[in-house]
């Protein structure tokens, strides 16, 4: 009879505590929920941690009421009162009818504050990624101590990147607040090794409040190590910034080591044709936003051969009529091709205004590579990068490997001797013109995705383009590569310590001097270019 009576007692309990169990599982602290009806702001602020605390389900809806202005108090019971209906806060009851003479719970400033805080720390463990994101960051601008278990826990199962990475720093700087000396010194060290953008602000104030020797000691370490690594992540940022640079510049100035370098023409209008290119491009964004907006992130694609063959074309059209008859008279083609820049700026104007005009980079060229905390490597110049490199290896190949490129090597080495193997030297200048003019206008392409586009374009990088030509060595295609990489860095550098007006200053005075003791450049002609 025992057994039985205890089999049935069992079975009762078992019976009880399941019917029980989900209520006690997300049961709320009836005291936290009375401080919030009827304690002081100081109370109510404590009972917005408790129940954050507990991470109860319902917390986040007595909050919301809170914050909405729809917890009321009647009696002794706190409501949440919505539409006409009421809900007992601690139980989830309905209450009907709602009590007469029930009072809005007064929130102010600093429980809003705190409302918002609780809100978001509940949050973090929302199914969506976004609402996660937007709590996280909300979190970041300043979280209360009481959230730190919510985070800790949202961090164990947070598989996205970002999140994770705003979590960590939430959790950080709540455990640098709240935290044992040891527990502090061992979140100073995670700290440091992150690679966390607030990083150093965080241990910045942990410096200004902490009393704690040793954690001040660990702290001033680590904030030693963090501005260690800014300095090298700076110079990697300038770096790039160098030679991106140099892309440009390598790409303005390759058609003129053509037309200048292997032809010896001084020409004065290759930033206008650099200009040309630049507005072909605006001309096909214009046409694939009205006749192909679906297609508008490919008009690139479209773009540079078309810039190539419209600024090729007016070159080999100035070569056939002015810049033919001047071979050998460097002083007269010098200011026809600057008469001729005038009246291309002019016809610009007169075509599209003298106001710039903005060409919009495609979608995958918005943006950028965060490298570092601190260095984002936009898009739009990293592919200008790959871009003027690409251009260098198919001028490589064109040079090199072709029939064209023979017979231009063979004229700028020996004209004569061409001439005399059959060679039609004359038709060998249009092309090798126009080949110079095509890579000016795929280079005003590649410029107009990092500005404005205007009349003035090419003025900006007609006198940079032959100083990498000379700095480089008159000629010689791998001494404008180098030129324009090494000016490329060099400019960022001392742009950096004394400013873009001063750095531009020296390098030109560098130059000068440069060319007074090197003449021939850094790379020298060697042959029978030399002799002739």
């Amino acid at each position: 009879m025992a057994l039985v009576f205890m089999h049935k007692l069992i079975s009762i309990l078992f019976f009880v505590t399941a019917l029980a169990g989900p209520s006690a599982a997300f049961a709320l602290d009836p005291a936290a929920v009375t401080k919030l009806g009827f304690g002081d702001s100081d109370e109510k602020v404590e009972a917005i941690s408790a129940l954050v605390a507990e991470a109860d389900p319902r917390a986040a809806a007595i909050l919301e009421a809170l914050g909405n202005g729809d917890l009321q108090t009647a009696g002794k019971q706190v409501l949440i009162v919505k539409d006409g209906k009421a809900t007992d806060a601690v139980t989830g009851a309905a209450v009907s009818p709602v009590p007469q003479g029930a009072e809005d719970v007064t929130v102010n400033n600093r429980l809003r504050s705190a409302v918002q805080g609780a809100l978001a720390a509940l949050r973090v463990n929302s199914e969506d990624r976004g609402v996660r994101l937007a709590s996280a960051r909300e979190l970041a601008g300043g979280a209360d101590e009481a959230a730190l278990p919510l985070i800790q826990k949202a961090l164990q199962k947070e598989q996205d990147a970002e999140v994770r990475s705003v979590l960590e720093q939430v959790a950080a700087t709540l455990q640098l607040k709240t935290g044992t000396p040891e527990s502090k010194i061992a979140t100073i060290r995670k700290v440091a090794d992150s690679s966390a953008p607030n990083a150093r602000s965080i241990l910045q104030s942990l410096l200004e409040s902490e009393k704690d020797a040793d954690v001040r000691l660990e702290a001033e370490k680590a904030l030693r190590e963090i501005d260690g690594r800014a300095v090298w992540h700076q110079r990697a940022g300038l770096a790039f910034a160098g030679i991106s640079l140099g892309s440009v510049l390598l790409l303005a100035a390759l058609g003129l080591a053509i037309t200048y370098g292997l032809m010896g023409v001084i020409n004065m209008a290759h930033g206008e044709l650099i200009m040309i290119g630049a507005y072909a491009t605006y001309m096909v964004q214009n046409l694939f936003r009205a006749y192909a907006p679906g297609a508008f992130d490919w008009y690139l694609a479209a773009a540079v051969p078309i810039a190539f063959c419209v600024s090729g074309l007016v070159g080999m059209i100035l070569e056939r009529t002015v810049i033919r008859w001047l071979y050998g008279r460097p002083l007269e083609t010098l200011l026809a091709t600057w008469g001729i820049s005038l009246m291309l700026i002019q016809g610009v104007r007169t075509l599209f205004g003298a106001q710039n005009v903005q060409v919009i980079n495609p979608a995958f060229m918005s943006g950028g590579i965060e490298a570092f905390a601190d260095v984002v490597l936009p898009w739009n110049r990293i592919v200008i990068v790959a871009f003027a490199f690409a251009v260098l290896a198919g001028i490589w190949l064109l040079l090199a490997k072709t029939r064209l490129g023979l017979f231009v090597r063979g004229v700028t080495q020996n004209r004569s001797m061409a001439a005399c193997v059959g060679v039609r030297t004359t038709r060998v200048d249009t092309w090798a013109f126009g080949l110079g003019s095509g890579i000016a206008g795929l280079a005003g392409c590649a410029l107009s995705q990092i500005g404005n586009v205007g009349p003035d374009l090419g003025q900006g990088y007609i006198v940079d383009s032959f100083m990498v030509v000379v700095f480089g060595g008159v000629g010689q295609l791998a001494g404008t590569v180098y030129a324009a990489l090494i000016l490329g860095v060099v400019n960022k550098l001392l742009e950096s310590w004394s400013g873009a007006v001063l750095a531009k200053i020296a390098v030109l005075v560098f130059i000068v001097i440069f060319i007074q003791l090197r003449p021939q450049g850094m790379f020298a002609l060697r042959g029978r270019a030399v002799e002739a």
